[in-house]
């Protein structure tokens, strides 16, 4: 144990800026979207911005359209943003391809010259995976809270507890569930921009699947397929409570991930 532990101080450390600043940079957008709903708020403009929306885009926010035009919504939005995702993503990807990018640098000799066990370099990348994304979305609540008791008037429609959690819970195991299929395919491939590549376009391809899926019916036969379909943000948005089925399925991608990255790595050729 005292060896796992030093590994993953080690790779803290290593990935200790990317993680400060994303985090310092995604508390700040919170804080900024708090700032942009209360001006709205304040100068009545909800009711204009409907007229904006496109009629597609209210065809797939449906029954939550009403609600993205409100201070809940706006203050909301970070958590289901296409950037903020896109963020949290890589940085996932990131870490999850470590292990790859270790073998493919040879750095993997110097931590094996070690008396180590191979399969507690995936333990360490999958436990700093995790602390990365508690961490992350920790910060986006720390964020929400700071902006809403500094800047936001009292009356102004605040998101509660429960909606703000289950958007942080739900979007943490969709971010681990992306980490464990990176790290599957980063366990599988030789290259870590290949293993990144394959990953992107794979997220890529569950994203744009599960949002044509959306307003087109015939789409949501395969729908099902892509993580992001156990995502709702809108739902929860509009205080549905946070389907177990979602929270099964994203965690039974994750646990097969890294158990799949487990083997594949263990059955890898670590030369370089």
């Amino acid at each position: 144990m005292t060896a796992l532990f030093h590994l993953i101080a080690q790779l803290l450390h290593r990935v200790r800026k990317l993680l400060l600043s994303a985090g310092v940079l995604l508390a700040a957008f919170q804080v900024v979207l708090i700032l942009q709903a209360n001006s709205i708020q304040s100068s009545n403009s909800f009711s204009k911005m409907g007229d904006l929306i496109p009629p597609f885009l209210r065809d797939i926010l449906g029954s939550s359209f009403a609600m993205f035009l409100s201070f809940k919504g706006i203050v909301c939005l970070g958590y289901f943003h296409p950037v903020v995702m896109g963020a949290l993503f890589s940085v996932s990807v990131t870490l999850a391809t470590i292990p790859v990018m270790e073998i493919e640098t040879g750095f993997i000799d110097l931590v094996l010259a070690r008396s180590l066990a191979r399969h507690w370099i995936v333990t360490r990348s999958l436990l700093v995976a995790l602390i990365s994304t508690v961490y992350l979305l920790a910060m986006m609540a720390v964020g929400t809270w700071l902006g809403l008791n500094k800047f936001a008037a009292k009356d102004a429609g605040w998101p509660s507890f429960e909606v703000v959690g289950s958007l942080a819970i739900n979007l943490g195991l969709l971010m681990l569930s992306w980490a464990a299929i990176a790290m599957a395919i980063g366990c599988a491939c030789r290259r870590r921009g290949s293993a990144g590549a394959i990953a992107g376009l794979l997220a890529l391809t569950a994203y744009l699947t599960d949002y044509i899926a959306r307003a087109w019916k015939p789409a949501e036969s395969i729908a099902w397929l892509s993580p992001f379909r156990y995502y709702t943000p809108f739902d929860l948005v509009m205080g549905a409570p946070l389907p177990a089925k979602n929270l099964y399925v994203l965690g039974g991608i994750a646990v097969a991930g890294f158990a799949l990255a487990y083997v594949l790595y263990m059955r890898r050729d670590i030369s370089h």
